[in-house]
């Protein structure tokens, strides 16, 4: 199987003021990481492609990842940011749409306060989406599950992917609030999931597939094969794991899946969900 596809990465050049959130605990990742460090990984683990995902929210960002995905074939599709607040949203993503690689955007909600989703600016520019086709990418930490939840009820045309299975605290092992959210959410057809992200919210230096394995277990009993697929967060998963076994801990864990269920999660439903060219 050579033809899986990374749903969610980051590039960046690395600037220190913008880029704040990554401290001294993450000295691994305090360097830029751009398409000739992915390529080799990629090939090595047997992906044809992968997904580019906003890393810092301005417009800017979005521009220079779709640079980067001119000029690498296998960068395959660009989540990119946009200021969904702002009074001229349907013009700027008319402006953006041109571009055929740029599939949808996503805002940092996790950083935000818990009523963010609610406000009516903010959901203006989730239903502008719809027009020009683009995705959603649901970043938010498991206390905001409700009102994620009543986002995706209130756009049942929009598609939207809960990216790092919306981060339970996996470090201290609490599962319960963020099990029932996940219950709920999985329910709304237009809602995927993304396997990704895991092994930050672990003890980044202890954590062991053990570890991972309860909320593996309720997000595959909620979300069907057809919902789910692979990201590896890379580099950020790097302060926590490497490629290799990040992606081993999941063939590992899918072993027990047939074939084609397999290749859902690991290539079919990515592209499906973001419309990615082969």
């Amino acid at each position: 199987m050579n033809n899986r596809i990374d749903s969610h990465q980051h590039f960046w050049i690395l600037d220190p003021v913008r880029d704040s959130w990554i401290d001294d605990s993450m000295q691994k990742i305090q360097r830029d990481f751009l398409p000739e460090d992915l390529g080799p990984l990629l090939s090595q683990n047997q992906f044809s492609g992968c997904v580019a995902v906003q890393a810092s929210q301005s417009e800017e960002e979005t521009e220079f990842l779709l640079d980067l995905a001119s000029k690498n074939d296998f960068i395959k599709g660009v989540v990119g940011w946009i200021d969904l607040r702002a009074n001229n949203i349907s013009e700027r993503l008319k402006y953006f749409s041109k571009h055929e690689k740029l599939k949808g955007f996503r805002h940092v909600v996790q950083g935000e306060p818990d009523d963010f989703m609610f406000r009516t600016a903010f959901r203006n520019g989730i239903e502008a989406l719809k027009e020009f086709d683009f995705t959603y990418d649901i970043l938010i930490f498991h206390r905001q599950l409700p009102a994620a939840i009543d986002l995706v009820k209130s756009f049942p045309e929009q598609k939207f992917v809960i990216d790092h299975i919306a981060k339970p605290d996996i470090k201290s092992g609490d599962i319960a609030s963020w099990k029932k959210g996940i219950e709920e959410i999985s329910k709304f057809e237009n809602v995927w999931c993304k396997i990704s992200g895991m092994v930050t919210e672990a003890d980044w230096d202890n954590w062991k597939s053990s570890d991972l394995k309860p909320y593996l277990d309720v997000i595959f009993e909620n979300f069907s094969a057809d919902k789910l697929m692979f990201g590896s967060d890379w580099p950020v998963c790097n302060v926590a794991s490497d490629y290799k076994q990040l992606v081993k801990t999941l063939e590992d864990y899918m072993s027990q899946f047939s074939i084609e269920d397999q290749n859902k999660i690991w290539s079919e439903n990515a592209k499906s969900f973001y419309n990615l060219n082969d």
